[in-house]
């Protein structure tokens, strides 16, 4: 599994659609995240984390080339993940600024 995480800044917005809010949402940086790490931040959340996780992703497959939007309870959980399990810190994510979630 890869262990370098960092936010990727697009020269152009990508597309992620938010079925909730029946549209698309557009983002100009994101996160790859590797699909088993992303299954285990997943269940590393809490109960209300996850139910708001669900509430911005219906419906979406946790496999690899899904995209996802994040939110800042998304970027705290994956921060405090990677922070915890690999001494690793990801400060640009908990800036409070939009991003996606790519899973490879």
């Amino acid at each position: 599994m890869n262990r370098k995480i960092e936010m990727i800044l697009e020269p152009s917005p990508v597309n992620v659609s938010h079925d909730t809010y029946r549209r698309e949402c557009q983002y100009t940086r994101g996160i790859h995240i590797e699909e088993q790490e992303f299954k285990a931040i997943l269940n590393s959340m809490c109960h209300d984390s996850r139910l708001y996780f669900d509430f911005h992703n219906p419906r979406k497959e946790i496999k690899k080339g899904t995209y996802l939007n994040g939110h800042s309870g998304l970027a705290r959980n994956i921060y405090d993940y990677y922070k915890t399990y690999y001494d690793i810190e990801v400060p640009d994510i908990i800036n409070g600024k939009d991003f996606y979630v790519k899973i490879i």
